[in-house]
């Protein structure tokens, strides 16, 4: 069984989709998916299809999903595969299980391979870094279960995805960075601050990106319009790192040169104390 919930919802057995059309047994397969082989208990199943507010039949109902999973799951394995869809899908006491390989699922091997990459990264072993959270950014079809209707609990599971996708796209701009392919980053980059207007750590990324371009006044400018958005909108001042790092511009500190040598940082966090 192969299946995907960085996009839309896909599962597939021996090349067939077992994804019911139904709303609430999706989002049932969709949930059991994340835990592969771990037990998921009924009141967690339960939370995410229906909330706070229970039917009386929640049980029978529930139980109906998991027969009608089951069955889709039956007839894509067919008569010649040993075990049995009540097997993969089992039954455990105050919970249901799907007995399936962590690698199976592709969010286990995207996180897999963001945690080869930083560990690239800590090591200063850059091209290795910057390939790798490539790979993993690569997993991503679209937004974590774009088709699915999502609960409480899928809901904070899709947030915590949509997060680190955004931070393994920094620590892949800072192994390029540290790598001098700035003038690559910049088009990029400049994409990524329009679409979030308010993280500072892209906007830095931009600005060194941009000064190593020899693009010095268009980087003190993202930093200018960044402050008078932070002050109008949210009536702060940028972070002590960020005004460091605009400060250290100003003053052309060689600090923002490409730094080599193992377990480097990104260039924001040299601004950090």
């Amino acid at each position: 069984m192969e299946i995907e919930v960085l996009g839309p919802l896909s599962a597939d057995v021996n090349g067939g989709s077992i994804v019911p059309t139904a709303g609430k047994p999706r989002q049932l397969l969709a949930l059991l998916a994340f835990y592969p082989g771990r037990v998921v208990p009924v009141a967690t199943l339960m939370e995410e299809i229906w909330g706070t507010g229970l039917p009386q039949s929640a049980m029978t109902t529930l139980q109906t999903y998991i027969l009608q999973l089951r069955r889709r799951l039956g007839t894509a394995m067919g008569p010649d595969v040993p075990g049995s869809a009540k097997e993969v899908l089992a039954t455990r006491h105050g919970g249901y299980v799907l007995q399936i390989p962590p690698e199976s699922v592709d969010v286990h091997r995207y996180e897999r391979l963001c945690t080869a990459g930083q560990h690239a990264f800590e090591d200063g072993e850059d091209a290795v870094a910057a390939h790798t959270f490539r790979k993993a950014l690569a997993v991503w079809k679209g937004p974590a279960l774009v088709d699915v209707r999502v609960g409480t609990v899928l809901e904070i599971e899709v947030m915590r995805l949509e997060e680190s996708r955004l931070v393994t796209v920094e620590r892949r701009i800072d192994a390029d960075l540290r790598l001098g392919r700035h003038a690559e980053l910049t088009s990029e980059l400049t994409e990524l601050i329009a679409r979030h207007p308010h993280h500072e750590g892209l906007h830095s990324q931009a600005m060194v990106a941009l000064y190593r371009s020899g693009r010095q006044a268009t980087a003190l400018d993202v930093y200018r319009r960044l402050r008078a958005r932070l002050i109008e909108e949210l009536g702060v001042e940028p972070s002590p790192q960020l005004q460091r790092l605009h400060q250290a511009m100003l003053v052309v500190d060689p600090a923002l040169d490409i730094i080599s040598g193992p377990r480097r940082t990104s260039t924001f966090d040299l601004y950090a104390a």
